[in-house]
């Protein structure tokens, strides 16, 4: 079922001067059709993103909080990590540990993506007050189970979060078009494709760069990195 709910979370969206810059939440795919080479492969590359320079000094400089659930089929979806504050390099290497070593919820299941959506607009009502908001949805195939997730789509713009994707491409050449079409959401939105889960690490590292540019921008002098996204 869609939740229905006024936009609350809106009165918090301008913190403080000084305050967290972005609230990220990493909503990883668990269902059956990946397995479990493919889950470690997500696991530690998105641990391996969190380290990567560029995105280590933005997520510091701006106090980010990140948090990550897994989702799979109707009715099964966890949060793994809470909210957790990245204040320092320390913070952010004990956080991407934590990451890699995270134990799979399920192992089965199909794929039920307006649901992990929202179950993620909850995980955001204990969001601390950040700037920005942003849903990192990873995923191999499209949805097959419970709620469609464009409708899903206003709600999420409502509660002024903005939903990315990585695509696992595999065979389904249309899928980047259909997570574009109808799962990503919000200002400057983007999709980011990994031809395989062998790329997954490198294409997730472009991915968070992208997302954290914003914050570089605003916060550290010098130009950005180009980032070429698929």
């Amino acid at each position: 079922m869609i939740r229905l709910a006024a936009p609350l979370a809106l009165l918090a969206s301008a913190a403080p001067a000084g305050a967290c810059e972005l609230a990220l939440l990493f909503a990883v795919d668990v269902s059956g059709s990946v397995d479990a080479r493919e889950y470690q492969i997500q696991m530690e590359g998105l641990a391996e993103g969190l380290r990567d320079g560029v995105v280590r000094e933005a997520l510091v400089r701006g106090q980010a909080q990140l948090a990550l659930m897994q989702w799979t089929g109707f009715s099964r979806q966890a949060l793994s990590l809470d909210w957790t504050a990245v204040a320092s390099d320390d913070d952010l290497n004990a956080l991407a540990d934590r990451i890699a070593a995270l134990p799979r919820m399920w192992h089965e299941y199909s794929t039920a993506i307006g649901q992990a959506m929202n179950f993620g607009l909850g995980v955001f009502d204990a969001a601390p007050a950040c700037r920005r908001r942003v849903m990192d949805i990873s995923s191999d195939g499209r949805s097959n189970e419970g709620d469609e997730p464009e409708p899903l789509r206003a709600l999420m713009d409502a509660y002024a979060i903005t939903v990315n994707a990585l695509v696992i491409r595999g065979d389904d050449l249309g899928l980047p078009t259909y997570f574009a079409d109808n799962v990503i959401t919000g200002g400057n939105a983007f999709v980011v494709t990994a031809e395989t889960y062998d790329e997954y690490p490198e294409r997730m590292r472009r991915k968070l760069r992208r997302e954290t540019e914003r914050q570089i921008s605003e916060l550290s002098p010098g130009p950005i990195p180009a980032v070429n996204a698929k």
